[in-house]
């Protein structure tokens, strides 16, 4: 629902068009698009097995370069959304 709130908000704004959800046997992958039919914007990623390291949720762009790491997915989706207020 998280991811959701924040995808609703940049496609009110006209920013974002389209998204993809991927179930794959190791994580789960939100990918995001401005247009359809082309590689995605951001990916929003949970991977179990980094738990315990350096997170689970992870958001990448374009590039595959990762943008923000962490173990709690509100502050993660923060990058993609820096006017959202976290509350706690």
């Amino acid at each position: 629902m998280q991811i959701l709130g924040v995808y609703g908000r940049k496609v009110a704004s006209g920013e974002w068009r389209d998204y993809a959800m991927d179930f794959l046997k190791d994580r789960a992958m939100f990918s995001i698009y401005a247009r359809v039919s082309e590689r995605p914007l951001f990916v929003v990623e949970k991977n179990p097995r980094l738990r315990n390291r350096q997170g689970q949720y992870m958001v990448t762009n374009q590039q595959g370069r990762i943008l923000k790491r962490g173990h709690d997915l509100a502050q993660v989706l923060r990058v993609l959304d820096p006017d959202l207020m976290v509350v706690g």
